[in-house]
């Protein structure tokens, strides 16, 4: 499982959003402490996660690490990175050895698909943490939703406007379902979210995307139109899967410390309140239900 499969599917290498002193490599809780800073590498052009306005990263993740920072008593340095071909490449650049130009390794990164499969072929990484339970979903125009076929078989949508993200799980599944029924049909866009957001303006009659995108498009544009569908989606290619963060091997003690600031906010709802911002209902992860 990496992250093209399971989102983006976008090339080029990753990078930092500035130049970083080169004292400031991917550290062990002591350090993060004794330098003040707490280094955040988050994926950009990720929407609710984590993106770029006007020169100020924002989203759920973001919120995260300055809840994070705070709790260590450190501030939070966020960097953004482009998604690179693996999620392997991703975690080399942002993890523990540093992207190209001399960019230095963040101390954690979030939004890390928490896989067991990862985790066994990753070496140079500890996975901890898992925070939220993600999955797919459709929203639909109002024509679709007032004929009540957004609840329907997908292929019913034949001959509509089916926006999804290029590369992505949900146009994998749009391009296969039903035979190829629906793969002339289907409307290629950058971001789950900006499928979404194209249904509410007209530009689509029916999206896939995932679980988040989905609530924070219909937050962000209430009177849209957008029709959100209640069922599942059938045959989808993932049933879903847990996000949690990632650190270096030798920077374990820092992962733990995340891993009870996640846990203790789970608890005493800080967690779901940062989500609730960005119009996300928090769904806690599997793994952290069984662990």
């Amino acid at each position: 499982m990496d992250r093209r499969s399971l989102l983006k599917g976008l090339g080029a290498v990753g990078a930092l959003a500035s130049l970083r002193p080169a004292s400031l490599l991917a550290a062990s809780l002591e350090k993060v402490k004794a330098l003040g800073v707490l280094r955040v590498g988050l994926y950009t052009d990720n929407r609710p996660w984590s993106w770029e306005e006007k020169g100020k990263p924002l989203g759920i993740d973001v919120d995260l690490a300055h809840a994070l920072a705070e709790k260590l008593g450190v501030r939070a340095d966020i960097a953004l990175f482009t998604a690179d071909e693996d999620l392997s490449d991703d975690l080399r650049n942002i993890i523990w050895r540093g992207g190209l130009l001399g960019f230095q390794p963040c101390d954690v990164m979030l939004h890390v698909p928490f896989d067991r499969q990862l985790m066994a072929r990753e070496d140079n990484v500890t996975f901890l943490a898992p925070y939220y339970r993600e999955s797919f979903g459709a929203a639909c125009g109002a024509e679709l939703g007032e004929a009540a076929d957004c609840e329907a078989m997908p292929v019913r949508w034949k001959g509509k406007r089916i926006a999804a993200e290029l590369d992505s799980i949900p146009d994998f599944y749009l391009l296969g379902h039903a035979g190829g029924a629906l793969s002339k049909d289907v409307v290629h866009v950058p971001t789950g979210y900006e499928a979404v957001m194209a249904v509410g303006k007209g530009e689509a009659d029916a999206a896939v995307a995932s679980t988040a995108q989905i609530e924070a498009a219909l937050h962000d544009a209430p009177d849209a139109g957008i029709v959100r569908r209640k069922g599942f989606l059938p045959a989808m290619l993932s049933p879903g899967w847990d996000i949690g963060i990632a650190v270096k091997e030798n920077s374990r003690n820092l992962g733990f410390a995340i891993e009870e600031q996640f846990a203790a906010m789970a608890k005493d709802g800080r967690m779901k309140a940062i989500f609730a911002r960005y119009g996300v209902e928090w769904k806690p992860a599997l793994a952290s239900q069984t662990a």
